[in-house]
């Protein structure tokens, strides 16, 4: 069973970990947190957690998820905590920053299995959604789209020790929102489960568009299929290619560069590979013929942007994002013909974004 730490005592953690030490004398708005810093907030959020009766009832695997998540849950504070000029203190962004930190220190730090890891990346990511949701411009659709990227049973546990590990006015409050969103979760059909729709084209279809509602069929039918890889370089994309689709046409950056002389470095070459790229996608694309897009696409805003270009041919889109260990990435790139510069892949790593089963028809996960 993986676990973070078998030693869970505060001090052998701010010991072993820098990140937990950081937490020492981050100020919180003492109107939310009048306990005091983020690592006694963080203490005792613990505390709830594992004193919580439904928590205590989970497997044991479960149990180590969470308490994972709720250590790293305020990790970013240490970076967002700004004191505004009327002496409040806010964290805005401390959710999404923190989510990448946890990825990157459960990747890279503490190797951890990739379906763990992405859980704990999850549940840090949207640990106040059970407090906001109702908030959101469109409540319903905030909440199915999240029910792909987190459990939301372990995230309203979750919750409920974020709220109960702090001194506030409204702490009964925030409990009464948390169960709120559990009977939200329940009437959508979201309850510790993805929200299941009646087909990957359904899915698709509400994911992209304002003003519809789940249960739409649409009736139009995707005719082609394209694949957009995803990876960081050396992860083995070409690899996976060349076994599973030795005959689709592949549009690969790195071979346009090759063709043109463009340095990866050339910022202004790269602009025209791009649309390069992009026009030889078209072309594919009108003739309804099936393609692979062969780069590292490893934010969701590189994955968008060509993601709208391929469903305006209204086709099937897959995205594969391919992942191997750490250690084995470093080794596979250097062994590149191209290799990428060591401090240019941790960059990379550090802004990784793992695809979300939202963004396509169909998202596949490859430990090549």
């Amino acid at each position: 069973m993986w676990t973070l730490s078998e030693n869970k005592d505060w001090t052998f953690l701010k010991n072993r970990f820098t990140w937990v030490a950081q937490m020492d004398g981050v100020p919180q708005d003492a109107i939310y947190h009048a306990e005091g810093d983020v690592a006694i907030h963080t203490q005792l959020v613990l505390a709830a957690l594992c004193n919580d009766p439904e928590y205590q009832q989970l497997n044991l695997q479960d149990q180590e998820i969470l308490w994972a998540a709720a250590l790293l849950h305020d990790i970013e504070k240490f970076s967002t905590t700004v004191i505004e000029p009327d002496g409040r203190i806010t964290s805005h962004g401390h959710a999404r920053k923190g989510a990448m930190t946890a990825r990157n220190i459960l990747y890279r730090d503490l190797p951890t299995p990739f379906i763990i890891r992405e859980q704990i990346v999850g549940l840090v990511r949207y640990h106040g959604l059970p407090l906001w949701i109702f908030e959101k411009p469109d409540p319903v659709k905030a909440l199915i789209t999240a029910s792909f990227e987190v459990n939301t049973k372990l995230l309203a546990i979750l919750a409920r020790a974020d709220a109960r590990g702090r001194i506030c006015h409204d702490q009964q409050e925030l409990l009464f929102k948390i169960d709120c969103f559990e009977a939200f979760c329940q009437e959508q059909n979201c309850w510790a489960i993805p929200r299941q729709f009646s087909s990957a084209d359904a899915q698709m279809y509400y994911i992209q568009n304002q003003d519809t509602y789940p249960d739409y069929i649409p009736f139009d039918k995707p005719v082609a299929t394209v694949i957009l890889m995803s990876g960081l370089p050396g992860a083995g994309k070409n690899t996976f290619i060349s076994k599973n689709y030795p005959d689709n046409p592949v549009i690969a950056l790195d071979d346009i560069r090759r063709e043109k002389g463009i340095l990866p470095t050339d910022k202004a070459g790269n602009g025209k590979v791009v649309q390069e790229a992009k026009e030889r996608a078209r072309v594919l694309l009108r003739k309804q013929h099936p393609f692979i897009w062969n780069a590292t696409n490893t934010t969701r805003q590189m994955r968008a942007q060509l993601i709208d270009l391929f469903t305006t041919y209204k086709v099937h889109v897959e995205i594969v994002y391919v992942e191997v260990p750490y250690k084995v990435l470093q080794q596979q790139n250097n062994k590149r013909e191209a290799a990428v510069p060591a401090n240019v892949l941790e960059k990379l790593i550090a802004k990784l974004e793992v695809p979300s089963p939202t963004e396509a028809h169909l998202v596949t996960y490859v430990n090549a």
